[in-house]
């Protein structure tokens, strides 16, 4: 079995955050699992681009502790670390998802 790597969250930097949200595809990722507030499949993206780059972007959130990503059998499972990152930066992840669901429709 596959083991990722999370960071712990006292090791998560704000320049961490903000360099994983600057691309328009990890943006509307974080966007749909904060919205849904629920663990969603990887293959539930797949309207946002190849698998390729679509692992490359899960990556990235996830090295940059925005997401946690499960394994189980062959699928994989994302959510956002919504409540570790309220208690380290509390209410960045609201005004990040209002800034952005204004900004992307």
């Amino acid at each position: 079995m596959d083991k990722l790597f999370h960071p712990e969250i006292k090791n998560v930097v704000l320049e961490q955050i903000f360099y994983a949200l600057s691309d328009s595809t990890r943006l509307m990722i974080f966007k749909r699992l904060y919205s849904s507030e629920k663990e969603e499949k990887c293959g539930c993206f797949e309207d946002l681009g190849k698998k390729n780059n679509l692992s490359h972007h899960f990556k990235v959130l996830r090295e940059n502790g925005i997401i946690k990503v499960r394994i189980d059998g062959r699928n994989r499972y994302v959510s956002i670390r919504k409540d570790e990152l309220n208690l380290k930066f509390p209410n960045l992840l609201d005004l990040i998802y209002d800034g952005c669901k204004k900004q992307i429709k």
